[in-house]
């Protein structure tokens, strides 16, 4: 039997990248997005390219039905899936207080509640079978407060402890959830988000192989995989814990700064 990974956010970037790989493993994939055009061709390229089954699925999942609705449609579709990837996510830049609530709110509902809802969907089913691997797209963002990114930083936070705790109550089965921890990524995400104007973004590590790394990571059953960091990165990460707060702080708020 194939294996099947249902990846969201697979359109595009880390998610896109992943399902290239997944598909040159000869796996069968149900990837998950909201542009229906750009899925399709993706479809149309792994399914011929590997001679895979690719499932689409249109979905905007900052809104609170899709997770139940994507696990009913993959139930009712017979599949059953082996890896579990929850890379859909975006940010935002700007002080807290000056952001539109509402851009926040969708950014929480997708970065938190998808994730999580999906996770506890699949997740029991995995259980019952003794088999599978999660897969959680977090970031180096989720271990430091993130001024002028404060809720995209927060929601990150919370993606990495929620893995590395279930993954620590499922010790005792063959599930296994990987926590993958990125640094800046040549993606849309830097668009999107504004943070392309900034000075983290400066140099980014290419897609594909964040995405090798997350994938090799994740087939491994590693807690956490961090990758795609420049030298300076690495380097302020491994000093934080010694490193007073305030001056933490201080550091990403100017690295968050926009130069234009």
């Amino acid at each position: 039997m194939k294996p099947v990974a249902l990846i969201t956010g697979a359109s595009s970037g880390i998610g896109k990248a992943l399902a290239r790989i997944h598909a040159a493993q000869g796996g069968d994939l149900v990837i998950i997005a909201r542009s229906e055009g750009k899925l399709l061709e993706l479809k149309e390229e792994l399914s011929q390219k590997h001679q895979i089954a690719v499932k689409v699925i249109v979905k905007d999942l900052t809104d609170a039905n899709a997770p139940q609705e994507i696990y009913d449609e993959v139930q009712a579709s017979g599949i059953s899936i082996d890896f579990l990837i929850n890379n859909a996510g975006f940010g935002g830049v700007g002080k807290f207080h000056q952001r539109a609530w509402e851009d926040d709110l969708a950014m929480i509902n997708l970065n938190i509640v998808a994730l999580s809802a999906l996770t506890r969907l699949f997740l029991p089913d995995m259980v019952k079978r003794n088999a599978g691997k999660i897969l959680n797209v977090s970031s180096t963002a989720s271990l430091v407060p993130g001024p002028l990114q404060a809720v995209y930083y927060a929601t990150k936070a919370y993606v990495t402890s929620f893995s590395n705790a279930i993954a620590q109550e499922l010790h005792d089965t063959k599930v296994t959830v990987t926590n993958l921890m990125p640094g800046a990524t040549a993606t849309g995400f830097g668009e999107i988000s504004g943070m392309d104007k900034t000075a983290l973004f400066d140099e980014t590590a290419d897609a594909d192989q964040v995405a090798l790394d997350a994938y090799s990571g994740m087939i491994n059953g590693k807690l956490d995989v961090i990758t795609g960091l420049k030298t300076s990165q690495k380097i302020m990460l491994k000093m934080a814990p010694f490193v007073p707060k305030k001056l933490i702080l201080k550091q990403v708020h100017s690295a968050q700064k926009s130069k234009e």
